[in-house]
């Protein structure tokens, strides 16, 4: 008798686990970015990003159409490199993702955003530049203010703030550093400013001595770059080094810590950038986020991991409001809904950009970034 009840119990048990994991539905979630190079920085912290927003939706155990959904986060590296980030697209729609978080770069999002289109995959980018989200693909979301919000807010700061009345531009030929520049330059002209000198580079140099020395003659009481980080610390380091006393203003890659890191005291109150976003540190759950995040990966939270986590809650948001999880249904409710998340409230218009993106311009101090001003 004994041991027919165990094998009844037993059976019972193995059908009541058989249907628990029916009941679970697994959501695989995509993340390309640069996870090596010199722009590795973002985005494993973008990455991270993503991973926290996991882990807590995972905790929650919630439901739709009547499964537990588990999120999976894979996480492969685009280098920053259109050919490299095509690829990975291919990869991810080949193997059924639905959701990608990335790319970072501009000009890996513009190229992929085609084959994730034709996969049907969502796609959530910081990729700045406005052909972004002109290419008419539904389920596109910039989750970040555009090149046109970031260039000519910091002219607009340059003009209006910083009283200068000359300035010159370098971009690094890349399709956001060139596209930040020229909204830059466009704004700056519009107010009245002018720009008495533009050189280029490119996103792997590191001597702009030449470049420097060249606009040094012309007197730019603000010199904007539009490019990356790994950039902009030498650029400024050499600005002090042959006493140019301009300013360095750039766009949200200006604003990264690894300014700092890289760029030491010679960045302290001479590099002045801004960000899509609020400031972290004023704003209602922007300090506790920061807490998790460092003692979930002992090390501060960069420019981005804030709006990747928020986007991540705002997709399981909306697929409990869809009660689906097809990116379709999901990016319906998407362009219906708001969410306020960490670094701001998510709003979409029909093209994927923020109706309202926060701005916030920041300088260093102690080789650390620091907000100035949100808009």
């Amino acid at each position: 008798m004994k041991s027919a009840i165990s094998s009844t119990a037993v059976l019972v048990a193995l059908a009541f686990a058989g249907h628990v994991h029916a009941e679970e539905q697994v959501i695989t979630i995509g993340h390309s970015g640069p996870l090596s190079g010199p722009n590795a920085f973002a985005g494993k912290d973008n990455e991270n990003g993503v991973r926290m927003a996991i882990e807590e939706l995972n905790a929650k155990k919630i439901t739709v159409a009547g499964k537990t959904l588990k999120f999976e986060l894979v996480s492969e590296d685009d280098q920053c490199d259109a050919r490299s980030g095509v690829s990975v697209a291919q990869k991810f729609v080949d193997s059924g993702v639905k959701y990608v978080l990335g790319p970072y770069c501009s000009g890996v999002t513009i190229p992929a955003s085609r084959v994730y289109s034709q996969g049907g995959a969502m796609v959530s980018t910081v990729g700045t530049n406005p052909k972004v989200t002109q290419g008419g693909y539904k389920n596109l979301f910039r989750i970040i203010a555009s090149d046109t919000q970031i260039g000519s807010n910091m002219a607009i700061y340059a003009a209006n703030v910083m009283k200068v009345k000359n300035v010159a531009v370098i971009d690094d030929r890349t399709a956001f550093g060139q596209g930040v520049a020229e909204e830059f330059s466009k704004e700056a002209k519009k107010l009245g400013l002018t720009v008495v000198g533009q050189e280029f580079t490119t996103d792997k140099s590191t001597d702009f001595l030449s470049i420097l020395t060249s606009l040094k003659a012309k007197q730019p009481q603000a010199i904007f770059f539009g490019g990356y980080a790994p950039q902009a610390a030498p650029m400024a380091r050499q600005m002090k080094q042959l006493g140019i006393n301009a300013k360095l203003l750039g766009g949200d890659t200006l604003c990264s810590p690894e300014v700092g890191k890289l760029g030491g005291d010679a960045v302290n109150d001479t590099v002045i950038c801004a960000q899509g976003g609020s400031m972290l540190d004023k704003v209602e759950g922007g300090s506790a986020f920061k807490a998790k995040y460092k003692e979930r990966f002992k090390r501060d939270a960069d420019a981005y991991a804030a709006s990747y986590y928020d986007q991540m809650q705002f997709i399981a948001h909306a697929m409990q409001k869809a009660n689906a999880t097809s990116p379709d249904k999901v990016g319906a409710q998407m362009y219906q809904l708001s969410y306020k998340g960490v670094a701001g409230t998510y709003a979409y218009d029909d093209k994927g950009n923020l109706k309202q993106a926060p701005i916030t311009v920041l300088t260093f101090r102690n080789a650390a970034p620091v907000p100035l001003a949100s808009y």
